[in-house]
This record gives structure tokens, sequence and C-alpha cells, in this order.
């Protein structure tokens, strides 16, 4: 367990695995795409499906797809690994369709979302959420939960420019809520995209492991089982006086606003997403 962070002023989040239970939603779909495929193995098809979504969206952040085409890509990858490899697009644009119909009928939180985000709101922190997926359609998610209310911003790599793990999409964050990365936590439950990435934008990071899952362990990364550890966490972390500090000469002191020099707070140089997370139904 790294030593106590200063409380603090924001907290992110991740959305898909986070705050949804995008792995139930996602299997619900992928199982509707494999009934008309005819695919009879469900833990080849996710494995198959979770490592296509993460090169599509790779692609498509890197503006080398367009969503669609990436989409389709998703589709092929399964239909052929069902026996059918040379379906049309009009095929993969009928299955894709039915797969985020079933993905949207199983959009749940998790339990312990609704009273974690209340509770840290009535105590005066600004919340947000930083995530890999597509905004219209992250900002659904946030709708059919009832929990939009809860955030001041929404920031998604599609319209960012940037995904996690990359410092950039992080600080984008930061400079929309005027608030400085080192006042900032980060929660998601990627070590990579999540943990580190906000490592490297000088925020604080808490993994949320819910099943333990794990075995990389940092010395620089809280990991916490449930998210509503995060109450107490922010309630008993050290407060610094920064106004203080402000007044002192510390730049993480002040609001982080746009043009903030990265360099002058001892932030990471940008980073390439490597390993993107919380896609959802991208």
């Amino acid at each position: 367990m790294p030593d106590p962070a200063p409380a603090p002023v924001a907290i992110f989040f991740d959305l898909d695995d986070t705050l949804l239970d995008d792995h139930t939603a996602s299997s619900t779909g992928l199982r509707t795409m494999m009934e008309q495929l005819g695919h009879p193995e469900f833990t080849a098809a996710r494995r198959l499906w979770d490592v296509q979504t993460n090169i599509s969206l790779n692609a498509f952040l890197d503006g080398r797809l367009t969503l669609q085409e990436q989409r389709r890509e998703r589709v092929r990858a399964l239909a052929s690994q069902a026996g059918h490899p040379h379906i049309g697009d009009e095929q993969c644009d009928q299955l894709y369709q039915s797969y985020l119909q079933a993905h949207r009928t199983a959009w749940r939180a998790f339990p312990d979302v609704v009273p974690t985000l209340t509770q840290l709101t009535s105590a005066g922190l600004s919340l947000g959420v930083i995530t890999n997926g597509i905004e219209t359609l992250q900002r659904d998610k946030l709708a059919a939960l009832d929990i939009a209310h809860h955030f001041k911003v929404v920031v998604c790599a599609d319209t960012a420019g940037s995904g996690k793990p990359d410092p950039r999409i992080f600080h984008t964050a930061c400079e929309q809520l005027g608030v400085a990365p080192a006042r900032c936590w980060h929660v998601g439950d990627q070590m990579r995209a999540d943990a580190l990435g906000a490592v490297s934008a000088g925020m604080r990071p808490v993994l949320l492991d819910r099943h333990g899952t794990t075995e990389d362990d940092q010395a620089d990364v809280t990991t916490i089982s449930r998210l509503d550890e995060l109450v107490a966490m922010s309630r008993t972390a050290p407060r610094p006086d920064v106004a203080h500090a402000h007044s002192m000469g510390d730049p993480l002191a002040a609001p982080h606003t746009p043009g903030h020099n990265a360099v002058a707070t001892g932030m990471a140089p940008h980073a390439t997403p490597d390993s993107p997370a919380d896609t959802g139904s991208l």
C-alpha cells in the first residue's frame, strides 16, 4: 500500500467494468451474435472478441479505421471463427446491431456505484469520467444508469483525441474541471490503462479489483475491492493547506488550466495507447 495521498479535490472514474457491469452486458450481446452465427464455443468467442476489440480500438483511435470499419472487423473475426469467413458489410452491420441491442438491455450499474457517488458528491468532491469508449454511447450509458448528474465532466477517447493510458486524456479531463492532476484521483479496473495511465499523468491511481484477480503489484497504486472504499479513503486522506502551498509557489496547488505546463509539474511525457480498456459496446 503506497503512502497516503493528499485528499482529492476531484475523483475521475473509468466507466465500463468500473461503474457499469460491461462484462455481463457484452457477454449478453456476444451470445446473441453467436446464436445467429451458429458459433458453439463461448469461451473461445469471448477471448477472440476481447482481443479483436482492443486491436480495433487502437486502429480507430489512430485514425486507421472508422467507427463502422472497426465494428465490422470485430464481427468478421467472430464470424470467421464460427466458419463464415466471407460475410459482407451488410451482414456485419446487422450482426453488430443485434449485439448492440442485446448489450443495451443488460446495462446495469454495480450495486455499490450509486451509494458511493452520492456520498462523494455530498462530501463536496467534483466527479468526472474518463473513458476509452465512444462519447455518444458512453453518455447513453450514464443516462440509462441514472448517474449522469453526478459528473461534471465526461471525457471520451474519440472526442479527446487520445485514449488511456496516454496522459493527454487525463490532462484534458483535469483542464475541463480546472483542477491540478496532483489533486485528482482516478479509479478504474485496468492496471495499465487506468492505474499506470493515471500515474503517468501525475494523478493518484486507484485500481478497482472487484474479483481479486490482479497479480501485478505496483508500489504506487492503491488497490480496492469495492467502490465504496473510496468514501473512507477520501475522508481520512491528509488535507493539504492548498492556499498556503500556492502562496509558496507550489504549482500543483493551483487549478489546472488549459496551457498548464506538464513539465513544470513533473508529469510524464505523452504516451501512445497500448492496451486500451473501457471499450464497452464500441
